[in-house]
């Protein structure tokens, strides 16, 4: 039997968009009145086709019963956790790498007193979590020992846990299980959960919360050449299966994020696919995080406008995100985002 995806479309924002959900015209994005839609877009392998919601109940029976429980979940709310709050579009999760080799700023915050300034300068500046890493997955990255990871990450996990909530960017099931003893909020995992076997029970002993990210390869090799038949529904299939497969595993909690990797095992068609139709990822029923920060699509579409920073093409895509409904975005440039997103925010907001 042939299967159907369903992505929300055709997005109104603001006030607009609480007057036609009160007038029943459109159906409130999670519950949130000020993000809401009014068509569907329904995908198959070999099809697509975008229809008005008064038209669903055009659709053969089967298929009908299909689209309107993909609806309910769309709508349903996210619950709160890690200091995220789901009604505000988006939350920032802002970045503070503790390594020497970060593709953007390694090197910059790992000496004295630079991490815990940088971190309170994150959230004061308008992150709600701070996603702390200690080894880069830059593509072509190399992996570090547990040891070597967590003695750059410890102390500044100490110092700054008593004061703001943190995210821990780690691939291994030690360092999550000593970071959330010491005041971890989040774990944000850029494997899947697949690098290391331990991490299931590690989650399902702590019962944190974590992020689920999508990754073709590890970080050494993921840029070579990557390869998918259909990216997009490949990627929701990933998802899919593998909340199936924690839930086998006796994870029954909905504290989960997912993550749609990009530039993780993407190139830039890829990348381009899964941002334009990212609200796909609604329909699994938990907040959606992007990473879109400095990536290398921003170079690959600007050329020879680029900058290290990369900070237009951050903001642009951030922005157009958020239009989706994304709940999350992971950021280096947190001022400047939430500067443009107050801005963008009071120029829609009649």
């Amino acid at each position: 039997m042939k299967k159907y995806y369903t992505r929300a479309c055709n997005f109104f924002y603001g006030k607009s968009s609480i007057k036609l959900v009160n007038q029943k015209k459109t159906l409130p994005l999670k519950g949130n009145k000020e993000i809401s839609f009014n068509k569907v877009e329904i995908i198959s392998k070999d099809s697509k086709k975008i229809i008005n919601l008064n038209d669903i109940k055009k659709l053969p029976q089967a298929q009908k019963k299909k689209i309107e429980n993909d609806i309910q979940t769309i709508i349903k709310k996210n619950k709160n956790f890690s200091n995220l709050n789901f009604k505000k579009i988006p939350n920032i999760m802002g970045v503070l790498n503790l390594t020497p080799d970060s593709f953007s700023d390694g090197g910059k915050y790992n000496k004295k007193k630079a991490g815990l300034k940088h971190a309170i300068d994150l959230f004061e500046l308008g992150s709600d979590i701070v996603d702390v890493g200690g080894e880069s997955t830059r593509p072509g990255s190399k992996p570090i020992s547990e040891k070597k990871e967590w003695n750059r990450i410890e102390k500044n996990i100490r110092k700054i846990s008593k004061k703001i909530p943190l995210s821990l960017d780690t691939r291994k099931a030690d360092i999550m299980n000593k970071g959330i003893k010491i005041g971890i909020k989040l774990i944000n995992d850029v494997s899947g959960l697949s690098y290391d076997s331990k991490t299931i029970d590690v989650l399902k002993k702590s019962k944190s919360p974590f992020v689920i990210q999508h990754s073709q390869g590890t970080p050494e090799r993921m840029q070579n050449n990557p390869k998918y038949k259909n990216e997009l529904l490949e990627i929701y299939d990933f998802f899919e299966e593998k909340i199936k497969f924690l839930r086998a595993k006796g994870i029954k909690h909905n504290n989960i994020i997912v993550d749609p990797g990009i530039g993780f095992g993407k190139n830039l068609k890829h990348n381009m696919n899964l941002i334009r139709n990212v609200s796909i990822f609604h329909t699994l029923g938990f907040p959606i995080l992007l990473g879109l920060s400095r990536k290398k699509f921003i170079k690959d579409l600007s050329g020879k406008n680029d900058t290290k920073e990369r900070l237009g093409g951050t903001i642009a895509s951030s922005l157009y995100s958020m239009m989706q409904g994304v709940q999350i975005l992971r950021i280096h440039d947190v001022n400047e985002l939430t500067q443009s997103i107050k801005v963008f925010k009071e120029l829609i907001k009649n």
